[in-house]
C-alpha cells in the first residue's frame, strides 16, 4: 500500500469514528410521577414561591421541583434517573429547563436537595437516594421533610459522607448554600433568614401589604383628628376670652 493509501486509509478510519460517535440528547423533557398529593405539590411550590422572591436581584442559580435529573445518557434507556422533590443548583444560569440534562449543564449537580417524604416513598428516600445524593451526585446538602408527620432532618456532605446537622434552639436547620434556615413553620417546610426572619409567601406579601397600607391611613386619620382636636380647643378659647370681655381681634 503507498503513502497516500495509507493516508487516505486512516482519514476514513478517523471518518467512520467520528461518524460512530453519538452526541447525547441534551434537549430532554422531563419524565417524573404525578406528585404524592396536594400537599406535596403545595409544599414544592411554597418553596419555590419564596426562594425565588429571597433570591429575585439574583441570576446565578436554577430552582426546580419534581424536575427529571439526567445524571448519565445511557440511563435515557435503562429510565435510571432520578427527579428530586426540590433542587438548587448554584452557579447557573437562571432560565427555564426542560429537565436538567448534566452534559448540557457543565456537569453540575445540585447544591441542595429537599425531598418530601411519603409512606410510600420513604424507604428509598433515606435509602437509596440518600446514598446517590451522597456517592455519585455529591449533593453539599440533603433535607428531607414528611408533609403529613412533619419529619424533619438534614445531611452535610462533609468528609464524603452525610452528617446530620444539628438542629438549633427553634428546631431549624441551616443550610449554608442557601444561607438560610429551613424550619417547620404551622405545619409546612420554610425558609428563615440568617436574622430569624420569616421568608413570606406571595400571600403573606400581600397582607402584609394591605395591612401597612392600612396603618398609613389610620395614621392620617389620627393626624386629622390631631388637628381638628387642636383647631376646636382654639376656637373654645376665643370663644372664651369674648364671653370674659376680651376680643383678641383687637389690640
Amino acid at each position: 500500500m503507498t503513502l497516500a493509501q495509507n493516508s487516505g486509509a486512516g482519514q476514513l478510519t478517523a471518518q467512520n469514528e467520528q461518524e460512530d460517535i453519538i452526541i447525547p440528547p441534551c434537549d430532554l423533557w422531563s419524565d417524573e410521577p404525578e406528585l404524592e398529593s396536594d400537599l406535596h405539590r403545595d409544599q414544592i411550590e411554597l418553596l419555590l414561591a419564596c426562594l425565588k422572591w429571597w433570591w429575585r436581584d439574583r441570576t446565578d442559580f436554577y430552582a426546580t421541583g419534581n424536575l427529571t435529573i439526567y445524571f448519565s445518557p445511557e440511563h435515557i434507556t435503562t429510565r435510571d434517573f432520578r427527579g428530586p422533590d426540590f433542587f438548587v443548583v448554584l452557579g447557573t444560569e437562571n432560565r427555564p429547563r426542560k429537565s436538567w440534562v448534566l452534559w448540557a449543564e457543565e456537569g453540575k449537580y445540585p447544591n441542595v436537595i429537599i425531598e418530601l417524604l411519603s409512606n410510600s416513598t420513604a424507604k428509598v428516600d433515606k435509602d437509596v437516594k440518600k446514598k446517590l445524593y451522597q456517592d455519585t451526585f455529591r449533593t453539599l446538602e440533603y433535607f428531607w421533610f414528611h408533609p403529613d408527620t412533619l419529619e424533619f432532618q438534614g445531611f452535610r456532605l462533609m468528609g464524603g459522607k452525610y452528617q446530620p446537622i444539628e438542629l438549633n434552639e427553634y428546631g431549624w436547620l441551616w443550610s449554608q448554600q442557601l444561607e438560610l434556615f429551613l424550619g417547620v413553620y404551622e405545619s409546612e417546610l420554610r425558609f428563615f433568614s440568617a436574622d430569624g426572619q420569616l421568608i413570606p409567601t406571595p400571600e403573606e406579601r400581600a397582607i402584609a401589604a394591605q395591612q401597612d397600607a392600612e396603618l398609613a391611613q389610620q395614621q392620617v386619620e389620627t393626624e386629622r383628628q390631631q388637628r381638628e382636636l387642636a383647631q376646636q380647643q382654639v376656637e373654645r378659647l376665643l370663644a372664651k376670652l369674648k364671653e370674659l370681655g376680651g376680643d383678641p381681634d383687637t389690640k
